[in-house]
């Protein structure tokens, strides 16, 4: 019974630490991340419900980059607190064995590992795609921030537009130049005319359409010739812009079971979702990074249960002490730097999941003999 209370209160100290740490590692990350998305409105005209919508979305991609991290340092700093406080010194009188306790991380970290798994290859993979589906669906936000003075802006996909002052919303001496004949509708000729030049003395919006006076259109006909047709008043719809922002999914926006079947030799293409396999070594990085890199964290938690071997608070150096940390680190940072290698080739992948697979038992050998030593 006691010793059942003592695994609870280790297990909910450490949780408190990981959450915390976890929490504070991402919401710093998240803000950073968050002020480089003001670009979506200030350069891509999307709106400030997207704008908060993508950040949102993307906060569990952060949270997945910090678990392995967090959890490393939740369990140092808990097994210091422990020993600092005499608690680890009160647990052995009480007949609980070292071995016992390491057991305790392990099986922690066994729940960690399986977190990360769900984040890395369902949660965040979902999020990230939703966050992409939410700009790629979005409306034109408040087209006129995106008008500046006696600059070009070319915010949407094909159309580039020009204002030479601009008072409040209205705007003077404008030029835009339509690429892809978004505007073609205003001209009365049958044929589809090219590279339309609308030149206008003033404009404003008003319900989606940008209202423009005393002006000109410009465009070359089927026969290279120049048509051009003087307006005092016209509207240009502006429901049916694009932005320049890609709608086709970046490798983490994948689904993991996607790119296994990528993998497999699945020539996929899913034009509903403009999915297609990513190139061969980019996604086994990816695949990697997802299912592989979360193996390592019971790695870690093996070698941080090192600093059981302390018998009381001042009995290792600080050399000591802060060289199982460095040790440790040294283990998550090297798991990250070998996902680099692991899409290279079909061995590299491999021993990339065979590490922590073959590594863990070994350190847990290792362990068990020098704690059994050390209380005999």
């Amino acid at each position: 019974m006691v010793k059942n209370k003592i695994y609870k209160y280790f297990s909910i100290e450490i949780l408190k630490s990981f959450i915390t740490i976890l929490f504070a590692f991402s919401i710093v990350a998240w803000t950073v991340r968050s002020v480089n998305f003001l670009d979506l409105i200030v350069d891509s005209g999307h709106s400030l419900r997207s704008y908060f919508l993508f950040s949102i979305l993307n906060i569990s991609g952060i949270i997945t980059k910090f678990i392995p991290l967090s959890f490393l340092l939740a369990l140092v700093v808990s097994i210091y607190k422990f020993n600092n406080k005499n608690e680890l010194m009160i647990v052995w009188t009480t007949g609980l064995s070292k071995l016992r306790l390491a057991n305790l991380f392990l099986f922690l970290s066994f729940v960690i590992t399986l977190i990360h798994l769900l984040f890395s290859s369902v949660i965040t993979p979902y999020t990230l795609n939703k966050s992409r589906s939410t700009l790629t669906n979005d409306e034109l936000g408040n087209f006129s921030i995106n008008m500046r003075e006696n600059t070009f802006t070319d915010t949407f996909a094909g159309i580039t537009f020009f204002v030479e002052k601009k008072i409040n919303d209205r705007f003077y001496n404008i030029f835009i130049s339509d690429e892809e004949n978004k505007f073609q509708n205003v001209i009365s000729t049958k044929e589809n005319n090219n590279n339309l030049i609308i030149l206008a003395k003033e404009g404003f919006i008003s319900q989606k359409k940008l209202v423009l006076f005393n002006g000109r259109i410009q465009s070359i006909s089927s026969d290279n010739e120049l048509d051009e047709i003087v307006f005092k008043k016209t509207e240009l719809v502006l429901s049916n812009f694009d932005s320049r922002t890609t709608k086709v999914p970046k490798v983490q926006e994948i689904s993991t079971n996607y790119l296994m079947r990528c993998n497999n030799g699945e020539n996929l293409i899913l034009i509903k979702d403009n999915y297609h396999c990513p190139e061969n070594n980019l996604r086994k990085e990816t695949v990697a990074r997802r299912l592989g890199l979360p193996l390592y964290i019971p790695l870690v938690s093996i070698i941080c249960s090192f600093l059981l071997r302390s018998r009381g608070k001042n009995s290792d150096s600080f050399f000591k002490r802060y060289f199982i940390f460095l040790i440790s680190f040294i283990a998550l940072l090297s798991a990250e730097l070998l996902l680099r290698f692991a899409g290279f080739s079909e061995l590299n992948t491999l021993l990339y999941f065979l590490i922590p697979i073959i590594g863990l038992p070994l350190l847990y050998y290792m362990l068990k003999i020098n704690l059994e030593k050390q209380e005999s």
